[in-house]
C-alpha cells in the first residue's frame, strides 16, 4: 500500500510516498481502509523533529474511512496511508452529512475547538467572543461552538477567510489587530497584542500570550458531540504526494481552512 512517510527530520522535501506493506492489527486493534487524513500544522514540528519519533514514521492523525464497511473517524497515528491499525476505543461513527473524506477534518482541530470553548473557556450565554485567527481549521469550529454556546461571536480572519467565517457564525469579522473589549478570548495564533483586550484568554498555540493554554486530549464523548454540531470547512483535496507542498504553505501561513488528504 502507499504510505506517506518520513525518514529522517528536516523540511518538506524529507516526506515521501513508499509503498510498504499492508499493517497487521495486533490485538483488539482493526483495519481501517483510509478514506482521506487531514493536514494538521503540528505535524510541521513531527516532520522537524521538535516532537521526536521513531523513524520511519507515517504521517497523519485524523482519519476517515471505513472499518468492516462501516463509515468511521477518529484520531490515531499512521493515518496518511491507504489503511491503517487503530484502537476501536478511538473511532467514533462518521457524520452522514458530509462526504466520507471531508469528515477527516473533524478530529483534532475539532476536539481542540471543543475543549478550547467549553473545558477551558466555559463560553456562556451572552458573553462577548474574540476568535482569534478564525481562518483556520481550529478557528472555523470555535465560531460554530461558541456560537451554538449563545455567544456573540467577533473574529479576526483575512480577506480571502472572512466570508467564510461569516458562513460558520460570526456575528463580525474585522482584520488583525482587533480593539474592544471581550468577555473570552480564543487565541489561535501567536498574537501578543490581544492579551489587552480583557476578559479570560485561552490559547491554542505556542506563545506568550498570557492566560490559559490547551493541550488537546483525545474524548471519544466529545469527538462524538462535535461529529453532530460542525460544519465541515474544507479548503481543498490533496492526494499523498502533494503533503510536501502543503507543509510548505502552511510555514509560509497560506493554507486557509483544513486541508484533506487522500489516498
Amino acid at each position: 500500500m502507499r504510505s506517506a512517510r518520513i525518514h529522517r527530520f528536516g523540511g518538506p522535501s524529507v516526506i515521501v510516498v513508499d509503498e510498504v506493506p499492508d499493517p497487521a492489527p495486533g490485538p483488539g486493534q482493526v483495519l481501517v481502509e483510509v478514506a482521506a487524513t487531514s493536514f494538521n500544522p503540528t505535524e510541521v514540528a513531527v516532520r522537524t523533529g521538535r516532537f521526536p519519533v521513531p523513524l520511519p514514521h507515517t504521517l497523519g492523525w485524523d482519519v476517515a474511512g471505513t472499518v468492516d464497511g462501516e463509515p468511521v473517524v477518529g484520531w490515531i497515528g499512521g493515518a496518511a496511508a491507504e489503511r491503517a491499525a487503530a484502537d476501536p476505543a478511538r473511532l467514533v461513527p462518521a457524520p452522514r452529512s458530509v462526504p466520507l473524506a471531508h469528515a477527516a477534518a473533524i478530529p483534532l482541530a475539532g476536539l481542540t475547538a471543543w475543549q478550547l470553548v467549553f473545558d477551558h473557556a466555559r463560553v456562556r450565554a451572552g458573553e462577548r467572543v474574540l476568535v482569534n485567527g478564525a481562518g483556520g481549521g481550529i478557528g472555523g469550529f470555535a465560531v460554530q461552538l461558541a456560537k451554538a454556546a449563545g455567544a456573540r461571536v467577533t473574529a479576526t480572519a483575512s480577506p480571502r477567510s472572512a466570508a467564510v467565517v461569516r458562513r460558520l457564525g460570526a456575528d463580525e469579522v474585522v482584520g488583525y489587530g482587533p480593539v474592544g473589549a471581550f468577555d473570552v478570548v480564543l487565541n489561535l495564533v501567536a498574537d501578543a497584542r490581544v492579551a489587552h483586550l480583557g476578559g479570560r484568554v485561552v490559547s491554542a498555540t505556542a506563545s506568550d500570550v498570557p492566560g490559559a493554554h490547551v493541550v488537546t486530549r483525545f474524548d471519544a464523548a466529545q469527538l462524538r458531540e462535535v461529529v453532530a454540531a460542525v460544519e465541515v470547512d474544507v479548503s481543498g483535496e490533496h492526494r499523498l504526494e502533494d503533503l510536501p507542498e502543503l507543509h510548505r504553505r502552511a510555514e509560509a501561513g497560506l493554507l486557509r481552512g483544513k486541508a484533506v488528504v487522500k489516498p
